[in-house]
């Protein structure tokens, strides 16, 4: 497989699937799973592709997770070779998505294509499922696409996504789970007025800073074996007309917590309010949930996983929680084991991303181990 999920890498590299767009990427992979007696679904929901894959019947349910979006390359011309002009140096393939994650995508393509090929009557069912909305808003992605299966009754047990998840090499780390991500905007008011006349006007920015500086100092939790402390980080502020002799009316504040399951949402949020609440703020605060946190204990799915990169990359897998958000977490509700792994995520968003040309092949036998494990093996 390794050549040919380096060919399909490099021709979906070559389609700028800005976020939230495909680009065609879906349709040429649909092509080929078709060809290989899968059934294809299209899931369009608003602006957003997705594309649902899958061949056998029954349980268990596994399915390969990945996303065909990428973000924006950043000034074209800082890049060595052109981002959507895949180039292969140095053992490497440069090309914005290379790691994030057309490589996975393509690898996972091509080892379901092979086990499909291999083992026709499998047990279960095996799918592949993509979407063009991981690296925006993730609106009408997978979330959309999990409700609608919940609806029709789909089930499934076991996801694998392909994010990047090595370190320093491929197989040395998965994904056993991810923190949540909850987003406030925060909009403080005051009385606008000028900046000599202090008395007639109420100054927002003075009123609000002791309680954010409250909120950037609080330690929220202790965290646990699985997760480090919730964390609280301000990431956008403004206030001011841009005249400097003017008190402004108002201020905005957005903010970020990244909590894992020491905490829950509702109480970051109540303890939130009860700190702008002291300071006899007057306040609007609006929440976003971007995903709650989850995690994946010892189970078939996980020592599969293990044994697949023990198999083809001679590691044991350090298991953690790090990093952002993934797909992952509207999977993980519908009762699945969730795990993560995909290649080495060092280049990932920057100017010349790449991925190793040999992880590529080895990556697609580790998929293909796992199914295989799942699938084949008695339960």
């Amino acid at each position: 497989m390794h050549d040919p999920i380096l060919k399909l890498t490099i021709e979906l590299c070559r389609r700028p699937s800005l976020t939230p767009q495909d680009a065609g990427c879906q349709p040429l992979i649909a092509e080929r799973l078709r060809a290989a007696g899968l059934m294809i679904e299209n899931l369009r929901f608003n602006h957003t592709d997705n594309l649902w894959a899958h061949h056998g019947s029954g349980s268990p349910v596994l399915v390969l997770l990945g996303h065909t979006d990428v973000v924006p390359t950043g000034p074209a011309d800082a890049w060595t070779t052109p981002p959507f002009e895949p180039s292969v140096r140095d053992g490497h393939l440069y090309a914005r998505g290379a790691a994030d994650m057309k490589g996975s995508v393509a690898a996972m393509t091509l080892a379901l294509i092979e086990f499909v090929r291999r083992h026709p009557d499998h047990h279960g069912v095996v799918g592949l499922l993509l979407t063009s909305d991981e690296e925006g808003v993730a609106a009408d992605g997978i979330k959309q696409v999990t409700e609608s299966f919940v609806q029709r009754g789909q089930a499934i047990d076991y996801c694998l996504v392909g994010e990047p998840t090595a370190d320093q090499q491929l197989g040395d780390r998965i994904r056993i789970g991810r923190r949540g991500s909850l987003h406030g905007h925060l909009q403080v008011l005051g009385v606008q007025g000028h900046v000599a006349y202090p008395e007639l006007a109420r100054n927002p920015i003075h009123l609000a800073l002791t309680a954010l500086a409250e909120l950037c100092a609080r330690r929220w939790d202790e965290g646990n074996a699985a997760f480090p402390p919730s964390s609280l980080q301000i990431s956008n502020i403004h206030a001011g007309t841009g005249a400097s002799n003017v008190i402004p009316g108002e201020l905005l504040v957005d903010f970020n917590f990244r909590f894992g399951t020491a905490s829950h949402a509702e109480d970051l949020k109540r303890e939130v309010a009860a700190i702008l609440n002291r300071r006899q703020l007057d306040y609007r605060l609006h929440w976003q949930l971007s995903g709650a946190p989850f995690l994946t204990g010892p189970g078939r799915l996980r020592a599969a996983v293990t044994a697949a990169i023990a198999q083809h990359t001679g590691l044991v897998p350090r298991a953690d929680t790090g990093g952002g958000t993934s797909d992952g977490r509207f999977i993980a509700p519908l009762g699945a084991e969730v795990i993560e792994l995909g290649p080495v995520n060092a280049s990932i968003h920057q100017i010349d991303e790449h991925v190793s040309v040999d992880d590529l092949g080895r990556l697609g036998d580790c998929y293909l181990s796992v199914l295989e494990h799942l699938l084949l093996a008695p339960r």
